[in-house]
């Protein structure tokens, strides 16, 4: 991206400034050739803004040499290294997302955002300090710092505005767009910055900037602290490995829609057991989407793990073996309603005893929840005076295992001994007759 930006005190005609726009293509080439297919409306909205442009005209022998390079290279890269981890060849996984989700639209699949969602919505969150929106058109207003604003944004709007015709629409699709912007508003941060001893008005600014950035971390790690609870499909799969962590052979899991979209990587999958281990485990993780095969008894009888959003879908006896929450909104709670006590002293000696004693990844959540339930319980004591913002949490998955079955070979025996023992008078001996009750019961 360093390539896109002017250099300053160069004509963007001159040989210099022309190698830097070759190299960046190249370089954009190479990037959506390996690793994002979409990063092709960037390349083509910015080579042809470089080659339009009245004061840049950058040769078209220069664009082509540097697209071909980058193609040939990036194709080079990316074809025998997955074509080998994937067992197909020959594979360019760019190309086969590209055909999948563009040529074939099922993209849709996942949700359709109307036309104006990057400019209403995405850019507007993925740029977050609220001053960077004032920044932006700010240093357009400065006629020194127009023209080389104008040369990074025009391509970059161009490009956000192509994609937008596309139905589905993710902010990490224009991800890349964001430094640029940033470069630009930071052009305006500076402007306003060395000149805030000039006038009241610079001063009152500077002010303002370095407020919105203290407001914008603040804001930034609270954001980070819940992002965590949208991933429930990713814990799922971790307690999911613990209550099963006794169990050998072959386990097989299926995973619905909502678990894989909410953290489910092959990353939290279990390794195979080494060669020479004698009860080792070999986990098998099912993401089987298909309707007919999902309505079929036949599969779900070869599960024996199931992460479900709605369990009533699960054909079968299952037990509910834990639920996990995910994140539902905040909320505001007012003095008095659920004050915990604070004590934090003993909330970390707490958490420092469990953690040494258990293993389980909820009771570590539950460790975890005493700490912070101690610290929000001070802060609404001696600071907000029992006000708060809490985070609201609501079921979002399942854990379904396999409803155990009934041995009845196990209780007969159990029973015929239970007789024995009443035939020889050994019941007698431990209370049977001295007024307790003598009714024996047995669940099943």
């Amino acid at each position: 991206m360093r390539k896109l930006l002017p250099y300053a005190g160069r004509s963007p005609s001159s040989k210099s400034s022309q190698r830097r726009s070759a190299t960046a293509l190249t370089i954009l080439t190479i990037t959506g050739v390996v690793f994002r297919s979409e990063i092709a409306l960037l390349l083509a909205s910015y080579t042809a803004y470089l080659y339009l442009h009245p004061q840049i005209r950058l040769p078209l022998s220069t664009i082509i040499r540097a697209g071909l390079i980058g193609l040939i290279v990036g194709l080079s890269l990316t074809v025998p290294i997955d074509s080998l981890f994937w067992h197909h060849i020959p594979l360019w996984p760019e190309l086969s997302a590209f055909t999948y989700n563009i040529l074939r639209s099922q993209s849709t699949k996942w949700g359709v955002q109307p036309w104006h969602f990057y400019f209403t919505s995405a850019l507007p969150r993925l740029l977050f300090n609220p001053i960077t929106l004032f920044c932006i058109p700010f240093t357009l207003l400065v006629p020194i710092l127009r023209r080389q604003a104008t040369d990074v944004l025009v391509p970059n709007l161009l490009f956000i505005a192509l994609y937008s015709a596309q139905p589905h629409k993710e902010w990490r699709f224009i991800i890349y767009s964001i430094p640029l912007f940033l470069a630009v508003a930071s052009a305006g941060a500076s402007w306003i910055w060395t000149r805030r001893a000039k006038t009241f008005v610079y001063r009152v600014l500077s002010m303002a900037l370095l407020a919105s950035t203290l407001a914008s971390f603040a804001a930034s790690m609270a954001v980070l602290l819940i992002s965590r609870l949208n991933y429930p499909g990713a814990t799922a799969l971790n307690r999911m490995h613990v209550l099963a962590r006794d169990d050998t052979g072959v386990v097989k899991v299926h995973m619905d829609r909502l678990a894989c979209m909410t953290g489910v990587t092959r990353f939290l999958e279990m390794p195979p057991p080494p060669l020479d281990a004698a009860n080792g485990t070999f986990w098998v993780y099912d993401k089987t989407e298909d309707k007919e095969k999902l309505l079929d008894p036949m599969f779900w009888e070869g599960m024996d793990y199931v992460l479900a959003e709605k369990p009533e879908r699960i054909i079968g006896s299952w037990d509910v073996l834990d639920t996990v929450e995910g994140f539902a909104g905040v909320g505001i709670v007012k003095p008095g309603v659920e004050e915990k006590e604070a004590d934090p002293v003993r909330a970390i000696q707490n958490v420092c005893a469990r953690a040494l004693e258990r293993e389980s990844v909820s009771e570590w959540d539950e460790c975890e929840d005493m700490l912070f339930g101690s610290m929000e319980a001070m802060a609404r004591k001696y600071v907000t005076r029992g006000w708060w913002v809490r985070v609201k949490m609501e079921p979002r998955i399942k854990i379904l295992g396999r409803e155990k079955e009934v041995l009845w070979e196990e209780i007969f025996e159990q029973m015929h001994g239970h007789g024995h023992r009443l035939e020889h008078g050994h019941d007698y001996e431990h209370g049977y007759g001295h007024g307790q009750d003598n009714s024996a019961t047995m669940e099943i």
